[in-house]
């Protein structure tokens, strides 16, 4: 069994949910197990980003995405499975947190001008 830690923005979206929400979202992460990191099997998915390992689980409209240091699973981000960050880092395209952020509000703001 793992002790998880959550980032700030992990925790900003998380707060974000009902307590209940919460809870079955949190709850397919506190149930990874060491066989389940080396034999990666949907909805657990691995990836390599700058010499890096990192792993993706998908928990209902959520993907967390997390890290391993020994006994402690680090949650990087939780991510809406349709928004545009969720996109990005799936596909690995090279883009900072920050042009994240960026390129999210102006991907809504020119939702918002198509309706005017």
């Amino acid at each position: 069994m793992y002790q998880v830690t959550f980032s700030e923005q992990a925790m900003r979206e998380l707060n974000k949910l009902e307590t209940l929400a919460q809870l079955e979202v949190v709850e397919p992460i506190s149930c990874v197990k060491a066989s389940d990191l080396e034999h990666p099997r949907e909805p657990l998915g691995h990836f390599h980003r700058n010499g890096k390992s990192f792993y993706r689980l998908r928990a209902g409209d959520h993907r967390f995405y997390f890290d391993v240091h020994g006994d402690t699973l680090h949650v990087n981000y939780i991510l809406h499975r349709n928004s545009l960050e969720d996109f990005l880092l799936r596909n690995r395209l090279p883009v900072s947190e920050q042009q994240l952020v960026e390129q999210h509000s102006k991907f809504w703001k020119y939702l918002e001008s198509l309706t005017k």
